[in-house]
């Protein structure tokens, strides 16, 4: 599957419609950012059924404000429609790899039963 481009127009329909969405909060003129976009769409590739997406933060800075982003680029990580993991900073691949696996592992079920 493609990165999608994610706005407040379809995020929420993003998010209810998936079970994990992966989203890179960037900006164009951020040079981390811009070495992290190809690590992030090759990773990608390798996860077809996981959803990615991009928000760029210039033009969705509602949506920035709304995961709280502080830095770019920062990936949060949504499972059936709970953030479980936000990362500021950009990572190898190797990594981003992992963050990805251990994403597809969480047991939602026994994470609601720990913090209801």
């Amino acid at each position: 599957m493609a990165v999608l481009e994610i706005t407040k127009q379809n995020i929420k329909e993003t998010i209810q419609n998936n079970e994990l969405v992966i989203l890179d909060f960037w900006a164009s003129w951020c040079g981390p950012c811009r070495r992290f976009a190809p690590i992030f769409e090759t990773v990608a590739i390798k996860h077809p059924s996981v959803v990615f997406g991009k928000v760029d933060t210039e033009a969705e800075q509602e949506l920035a404000a709304q995961f709280e982003v502080m830095s770019i680029p920062t990936i949060a990580v949504i499972k059936d429609g709970d953030i479980i993991f936000v990362q500021p900073g950009a990572l190898s691949e190797n990594v981003f790899e992992q963050v990805v696996e251990k994403a597809k592992e969480v047991d939602m079920e026994e994470v609601r039963r720990q913090n209801p």
